[in-house]
């Protein structure tokens, strides 16, 4: 399908100001390494490619609020289950809380768990057209306003959900063993991801002392969500997106990274 061209969202004051003067992010900011990134963590290019757009559009459904730069909701989402007790605030807002890192809802991984709730899937959204799908998220289920999620943004979603999601199922079996070519994985690995993940995947530790969480750690605890992640990014961060290329590239990236240390 042809994706229409999408406007840039505004990243503030300094955002406007240098779109209206065409100042380059990176010469007005200089080199800090916060600010460096800005452009690419939450603007748009001016000539969107339809993988762009995908993956845009998965970092939304991972977490649209640190995708897009937004203030999180305070709130439970008023649909939220009452039978779910562990999750509150604002995770229960985010998309993948109700549908799942495999798409599958109650079908999937969420059937149990933290994140239980009772709710279906959205593989089978494949092929509908984004524009339906836009107005299901500001339907009383869902209720995303245009100050949460801007209508532009909703489209990237619309075109992931009718585009962009992969069948878990055929890249990675019951028990989490990825079923890829791991030396395969490790050139794009050693080439992409180490850049910031390290050659040991232990460069960047999101746990703590007692239980760090490396690459390595979430590769074999949760494919289905780096899966996500590796092929779209990880939302309010500067991490790389495979959507590029062939998803055989991604799938052999997570089986290489199930062999990396966990802690």
């Amino acid at each position: 399908m042809t994706i229409s061209r999408i406007s840039r969202p505004s990243i503030g004051a300094i955002g406007i100001l240098l779109a209206a003067s065409a100042i380059p992010l990176q010469h007005a900011w200089g080199n800090d390494d916060e600010e460096y990134h800005v452009d690419y963590i939450y603007g748009v290019p001016f000539e969107p490619s339809a993988a762009w757009q995908l993956s845009s559009g998965g970092r939304i459904y991972d977490n649209w609020f640190n995708a897009l730069g937004i203030d999180e909701p305070e709130s439970t989402h008023p649909t939220w289950p009452s039978t779910n007790t562990t999750e509150s605030g604002s995770t229960t807002w985010r998309c993948k809380s109700c549908h799942g890192w495999d798409y599958k809802g109650a079908d999937g991984q969420y059937g149990s768990g933290d994140y239980k709730t009772g709710f279906a899937g959205v593989s089978h959204m494949t092929g509908r057209t984004p524009s339906d799908l836009v107005k299901i998220l500001s339907d009383a289920n869902h209720q995303y306003s245009d100050e949460m999620i801007p209508n532009e943004a909703r489209v990237r979603i619309g075109v992931f959900l009718s585009e962009g999601m992969h069948d878990t199922d055929v890249h990675i079996a019951d028990d989490g063993k990825v079923l890829g070519d791991a030396e395969a994985g490790k050139a794009v690995f050693q080439n992409v991801c180490a850049a910031c993940h390290g050659f040991d995947g232990r460069a960047i530790d999101w746990g703590d002392d007692d239980e760090p969480a490396f690459v390595g750690t979430e590769a074999k605890a949760n494919p289905w969500e780096v899966l996500h992640k590796i092929r779209n990014g990880h939302p309010g961060h500067e991490m790389v997106s495979l959507r590029a290329f062939p998803i055989e590239d991604a799938v052999n990236t997570l089986a290489y990274t199930q062999t990396l240390p966990e802690e």
